[in-house]
Parts: C-alpha cells; sequence; structure tokens
C-alpha cells in the first residue's frame, strides 16, 4: 500500500539541463528516464528518485573534496 503524500513533491530541476557522459544531468542529477514524465510519475517513484539525488550528491560531494590538493598556508612549513 503506497504512503498518502499530504503535499506534492518538487520536481528537482534547477535549470540547467545538460546531460554528463553517463546521461545525468549536471543540475539535478536525474538520469534521463527519472526526468521523463515526472509529473505522471507516481509520489512513491518521485520520492525514491528524490533519495537517490541526494545520495547522488553526497558522492559528488566526498568526490570533489578527495580531489582538491592539500593546501599549506603560507608562512607554516611542514619540514618534518
Amino acid at each position: 500500500m503506497d504512503q498518502l503524500e499530504l503535499f506534492d513533491i518538487p520536481n528537482p530541476c534547477i535549470g540547467i539541463c545538460q546531460s554528463n557522459n553517463r546521461g545525468y544531468c549536471l543540475g539535478c542529477l536525474r538520469s534521463r528516464d527519472e526526468r521523463f514524465n515526472w509529473p505522471q510519475k507516481p509520489a512513491n517513484e518521485r520520492s525514491r528518485i528524490l533519495r537517490l539525488l541526494a545520495q547522488r550528491r553526497a558522492r559528488l560531494k566526498v568526490k570533489a573534496l578527495s580531489a582538491e590538493p592539500e593546501v599549506t598556508p603560507a608562512g607554516s612549513l611542514d619540514l618534518f
């Protein structure tokens, strides 16, 4: 049995509609299938997609943080 949604689940589109090399939108991180017919998808499917987007954002954040080079502030050289 589906849970009743009291509020409409908003479309996560932020207006940056470009796909990366894997087919995910650079703006909202949805796949083409997830973007297709968003308003007609049932509420439980839209909720599942929003959870997936949160996981994708978290993975991108971790990847971005690990890719940044470690910067040593000027004046505090680590010699040992």
